[in-house]
């Protein structure tokens, strides 16, 4: 039994759907309370499956974008898969450790690491550092001296590739604070292939996300095969891997998802121009159709000729909505029914302080009477992660489903969270003199 999909939408790939059954979804939502995020296990091993296939006949190596859903449980099911893990941070790389990620199945992104976030990748030994500027790779060579080691480092690249995603999430076009300026690869690789701290080890790209056309890829691809060839050509012998980095896009309400294949075969090229393996970085492919946001109707409400559904989830909890004017596909789990539902196009708004705190625009969703349990599908990647406390409200519970049963992965933030760490004014006695 699955949740029905509203009537006309197309199944756009293999795990796109929800598996989880509507009795299951009830039953959790009165356990733990709502607004609470609620993952599908078998979603994610079966995504992981396919794209692992598509791949198949390429060597290859999947690392997931831990950005996308940090959760520990989730963590685990990607490393028992087989997969590893792509790091931003320093907390990032305590989490993969704490999942029982090993060092060799790590690598640390990210446009502004710290120098004590280089150094604890350092010390922890992880496989490769992307680094994104000439200033962060002097800093990485220099740590790596200090320490008489040689650290496996890449370059992650600028292919000035753009990309027809939303602004706030195209990564690979001139102008971004993303990656190494393409006509800036070469001069520092081989000032790279001078120092004794440092070995290049990969070239890599990530364009961006919730990419749906596969042309982007290609041409990215075709950038650093060419890219490759020249760094040969200069006498650069040391990369034994590619980075195509993630990105994929999947269906969120009508849009086609990029299909593995499609985005295979832009890449393949790569592969067998250069001779290297690739390095895949997913994370919203893998995550994003395998969580829900179950929230609760608390009332309806007309005003100025416009129908609200207010429930107890808002933007603090997922801000996909709001951040980027992102549409997901809203489904009423258990109708409560009365006199208060209708058959008018609604906005689903949430209890926040803030005009743009809408989860749904201009939906037709007759039971969402006061106690009708929804949910709001694809919010595996980008939900909780991105989750605040903002009005000080505590952030919401997760939970797993495996099979037959299923397990709080994350309590439910309380009251006495949000002040953990902070001092009444009347508690301070420690004050310094400016």
């Amino acid at each position: 039994m699955r949740l029905v999909r509203a009537a006309g939408h197309r199944r756009g790939g293999v795990g796109e759907g929800v598996l989880i059954p509507p009795p299951l979804l009830d039953r959790i939502a009165r356990a733990v309370g709502t607004p609470v995020y609620v993952y599908d296990a078998a979603v994610v091993r079966e995504r992981y499956r396919v794209l692992s296939a598509a791949l198949a006949g390429i060597p290859h190596r999947i690392f997931y974008s831990v950005k996308a859903n940090s959760s520990l449980a989730i963590l685990g099911i990607i490393r028992a898969l087989g997969g590893g893990a792509d790091i931003v941070s320093v907390g990032e790389l305590v989490r993969a450790k704490r999942a029982g990620f090993a060092a060799p199945d790590i690598v640390f992104s990210g446009v502004g690491k710290r120098p004590d976030e280089l150094a604890a990748a350092l010390d922890a030994a992880v496989a490769l550092i992307h680094v994104e500027s000439s200033a962060e790779f002097h800093t990485l060579a220099a740590l790596a001296t200090a320490r008489s080691r040689t650290v496996p480092a890449g370059i992650r690249v600028n292919p000035d590739v753009t990309t027809h995603t939303h602004p706030f999430t195209q990564t690979g076009q001139k102008g971004m604070k993303f990656g190494v300026p393409l006509d800036e690869v070469e001069p520092l690789a081989e000032w790279a292939a001078r120092e004794p701290g440092v070995t290049l080890v990969s070239i890599g790209m990530h364009i961006g996300s919730q990419i749906l056309d596969a042309a982007h890829y290609r041409a990215g691809a075709a950038r650093l095969a060419d890219l490759v060839e020249r760094l040969r050509a200069r006498g650069i012998t040391t990369l034994t891997s590619v980075d195509v980095g993630g990105g994929l896009g999947v269906r969120y309400l009508d849009e086609r998802p990029l299909d593995p294949e499609e985005f295979v075969a832009a890449v393949r090229p790569l592969a067998e121009a250069t001779g290297l393996p690739l390095a895949v970085e997913p994370g919203r492919y893998l995550v994003g159709p395998a969580g829900m946001l179950l929230t609760r109707c608390l009332y309806r409400k007309c005003s100025g000729g416009r129908h609200f559904v207010i429930v107890d989830a808002g933007m603090s909890d997922f801000v996909r909505p709001s951040l980027y004017g992102a549409a997901h596909d809203v489904r009423v789990v258990d109708g409560a029914g009365g006199t208060d539902a209708g058959d008018e196009p609604v906005d689903v708004v949430g209890p926040i302080c803030e005009t743009g705190d809408v989860l749904a625009r201009g939906r037709t969703l007759p039971d969402a009477a006061p106690g009708a349990l929804l949910a709001i599908l694809g919010t595996g990647a980008y939900g909780f992660s991105m989750s605040s406390t903002y009005n000080s409200r505590p952030r919401p519970a997760e939970v797993l489903v495996d099979g037959g049963r299923w397990a709080v992965i994350r309590q439910r933030e309380v009251l006495e969270d949000l002040m953990r760490g902070e001092r009444t004014l009347d508690a301070i006695t420690d004050w310094v003199s400016a």
